[in-house]
């Protein structure tokens, strides 16, 4: 079902900034590298930022910083990246936890959500070392608990939201590029009311 989007002041055509969030394992990545070079735009990772700023991997951060000492850096990480121009920004699945970082999202960019199902997301992440996260007894329960704890936050700030299902990394970025080529300016509406494909 199709929502209009809440406005954001962009013009004709893809918007300038577009920010992808979603939980781990949800293909933002993978899909913002194929959706930048579909609309000419640069990408970037903010995991993957934070890593070549410090020389050492986000499993490593977390061990001698914790999540906490991470979030710091992912949250500075994030100010510096939305206000590039002309980008696709994955985000970190836990950035989203941040009201500051929301708020980043919201005002410099078209936020899309790629949602997927809790057990597609085991499928894709279960044989993953590097999420931190995901190293307990019971990641299945974890990814579970995340779901439930961030959807809300996620589906509150989308202008898009997309369920990834089964389809091709390059069948979903081409679906997603239709429906960012549908936000126009219009009307203010209310936070929330984003557009909505399955």
């Amino acid at each position: 079902m199709d929502k209009p989007a809440h406005d954001h002041p962009h013009p004709d055509g893809p918007p300038d900034n577009i920010f992808l969030v979603g939980l781990m394992g949800a293909g933002k990545t993978s899909v913002g590298r194929i959706l930048a070079r579909r609309l000419n735009k640069t990408f970037y990772d903010c995991d993957q930022e934070i890593e070549h700023c410090t020389g050492v991997k986000i499993p490593l951060i977390f061990e001698i910083e914790g999540e906490s000492g991470f979030r710091d850096r992912e949250s500075k990480m994030l100010s510096e990246l939305v206000r590039r121009r002309n980008i696709v920004l994955a985000t970190g699945g836990g950035a989203v936890l941040s009201e500051q970082n929301r708020r980043l999202l919201a005002e410099h960019g078209t936020v899309v959500y790629l949602r997927a199902t809790v057990n597609d997301l085991w499928q894709r992440t279960r044989h993953d070392k590097n999420r931190p996260l995901l190293q307990t007894a019971d990641p299945l329960a974890k990814l579970q608990e995340l779901f439930v704890q961030r959807d809300p936050l996620y589906s509150g700030i989308a202008d898009v939201i997309i369920d990834t299902g089964s389809q091709s990394l390059g069948n979903l970025a081409h679906r997603l590029e239709q429906k960012l080529a549908q936000l126009r300016p219009g009307p203010h509406s209310e936070p929330g009311d984003a557009l909505h494909t399955s």
